[in-house]
């Protein structure tokens, strides 16, 4: 008989021997009674599995690229400087909003951030927020405009374009006006209004929130549930009800604007480690724990690990079972932001959790919104009843905001139940299939053409990199003559030297679709010279090719 060697997990219930709540609980406390076993085969079998199907690619700027790239934003603030000199001697007219000159005080908001907008980014607006006057299915209708005075004023045309859509979040395809989940939206707000105008604490809690909080938790496989009406919310509201003076955050260097600010308002103390990087997630976690507080060195009160499930404009995904092991190695607690990765990932499509075959109770706060995959707004807070109920009572989100809309929970309670087949129909697996499908088969097809692309080979969010800002917005222009609408996204939310093209893919597009934009972006690739990829295309497993092959029958019709 083979040993066997066993190795103690410790339980959900059991962290640093209290509940696992975030609640007034210290680092470096023991461990208690109440673990279960796993042995360490089992774990290492796991890891070995997950690694070995785990692609990521992440191809350096090409130098050439990135000396033109530094030489464009030269030119561009050199010519925005000029420009402003002849202004203040009284040459030349000003057309954006000046903050006047007050002798003796300094500029109160016009700084960096307004000259790069009138120099920089006017140039290429056209680009950028354009209004789109129908559902952003699969397709969409674009409203045209342009500008007679280089990009500072906007008039309609009245005509509009449609186009295939790949710049919205739409990944299981519910961005629709018609079917199941409109007609229950549609009884919902002719029962219950358009509005609830109250917050949670007061009478703003319908039995429709109460179904969504306990849909939710059934969906993420968690004790309990908290939804807010606002993704961005919900983090940046929760963050501080969680962690404050004392505690200690690490926060992945990529993370969203909404976790950033989450983490500043907390007045915790932050630190990033590098990207996705294990190595030095634990360099940070040994430091706290040995350096402890600075100056007091008292032992942090509490330390978070801050993560992303998808990251949005990198298209990576995050390595959770290392994650998870160094939590639990460090006693640190977990937050996981799955925005992006929920409904959008994962075999049963409740995200990377789901992916890795994990246990979602062995993750101590999970958050994600109803905007990407769902069809509707806000967010949810999910974990263990003790800490869903501290934020119930403290957060700033269930004390000031008002409620979520009837209508847009019952877009989420609708979805949901498709996804948990609870319709009676196949229609949640068939959705999560095809987004499989759709983002192996697009980002194959791309990487084969030679272009450079970020991210992991499930992830939906495909960029591709094209370096130079003159040429995210001559492709953006191009893709929208061609008849695709297409996310183009430069400095500062990028990198300087790595400005891209961002395609999200939907469960609504069809492999017709796919190949007319593959079509479209190939004939943009080489008009401008941006296929910079210089390795070999990654080899796709069996199981990949065969999912291309075999599961193209279950495509879902589009919007």
């Amino acid at each position: 008989m083979t040993m066997v060697e066993t190795i103690y997990m410790p339980s959900e219930n059991n962290i640093h021997g209290k509940s696992k709540t975030l609640i007034g609980v210290q680092n470096g406390g023991k461990l208690s009674n109440g673990c279960h076993l796993k042995t360490k085969q089992a774990v290492e079998d796991s890891n070995v599995t997950w690694e070995n199907d785990f692609f990521e690619s992440f191809e350096e700027t090409p130098m050439p690229a990135a000396i033109s790239t530094y030489i464009g934003y030269l030119i561009l603030v050199a010519v925005g400087h000029v420009r402003e000199f002849f202004k203040s001697i009284g040459i030349g007219v000003v057309k954006g909003v000046a903050e006047p000159r007050i002798p003796g005080f300094v500029p109160l908001y016009q700084t960096w951030e307004s000259f790069y907008s009138w120099y920089v980014y006017r140039r290429i607006q056209d680009c950028f927020c354009r209004p789109v006057g129908s559902v952003p299915g699969a397709k969409m209708t674009v409203m045209d405009r342009e500008s007679k005075d280089n990009g500072w004023h906007f008039y309609y045309t009245g005509k509009q374009t449609t186009v295939l859509n790949f710049g919205s979040y739409n990944y299981l395809g519910f961005s629709q006006n018609s079917g199941p989940c409109a007609e229950e939206v549609e009884e919902t707000i002719k029962n219950y209004g358009v509005s609830v105008c109250a917050s949670r604490q007061e009478f703003g809690y319908l039995d429709l929130h109460k179904q969504m909080d306990d849909l939710v938790a059934d969906y993420l496989g968690v004790e309990d549930a908290f939804t807010v009406p606002m993704g961005f919310a919900t983090n940046s509201m929760n963050i501080p009800s969680l962690v404050g003076k004392g505690c200690l955050i690490l926060s992945d260097e990529l993370n969203h604007a909404s976790l950033i600010l989450g983490c500043r308002l907390s007045g915790a103390k932050i630190r990033t480690f590098k990207h996705n990087c294990m190595k030095d997630l634990e360099k940070k976690l040994r430091e706290a724990i040995v350096d402890k507080q600075p100056r007091t060195h008292r032992p942090w009160k509490k330390i978070l690990i801050v993560v992303e499930g998808v990251y949005s404009m990198e298209g990576s995904i995050v390595k959770l079972p290392e994650v998870l092991n160094l939590k639990k190695k460090y006693k640190a607690y977990l937050y996981l932001d799955e925005a992006h990765s929920i409904g959008a990932i994962g075999p049963h499509g409740k995200g990377v959790v789901d992916y890795f075959g994990l246990n979602p109770r062995d993750v101590d706060i999970m958050m994600g919104t109803f905007t990407k995959s769902f069809g509707a707004v806000g967010g949810y807070i999910g974990g263990s009843k003790a800490l869903v109920n501290h934020i119930r009572l403290y957060s700033h989100s269930a004390i000031y905001s008002s409620s979520m809309a009837p209508g847009i929970a019952q877009q989420i309670l609708s979805s949901m139940k498709i996804m948990l087949g609870r319709d009676g129909t196949r229609e949640g697996e068939k959705r999560i299939q095809q987004l499989k499908w759709n983002t192996r088969y697009f980002r194959r097809r791309l990487q084969e053409m030679g272009f450079i692309l970020y991210g992991n080979k499930d992830s939906p969010v495909v960029p591709l990199l094209m370096f130079m800002p003159s040429k995210i917005a001559k492709f953006s222009r191009e893709a929208l003559k061609r008849g695709m609408g297409v996310v183009v996204v430069g400095f500062p939310a990028t990198p300087m030297t790595k400005c891209r093209a961002r395609f999200c893919l939907s469960a609504s597009h069809t492999k017709e679709m796919l190949d007319e934009a593959l079509h479209i972006t190939s004939d943009i690739g080489d008009l401008l010279a941006i296929k910079y990829s210089k390795a070999a295309p990654p080899s796709y497993s069996e199981n990949d090719v065969s999912l291309v092959e075999d599961d193209s029958e279950n495509a879902v019709e589009g919007s």
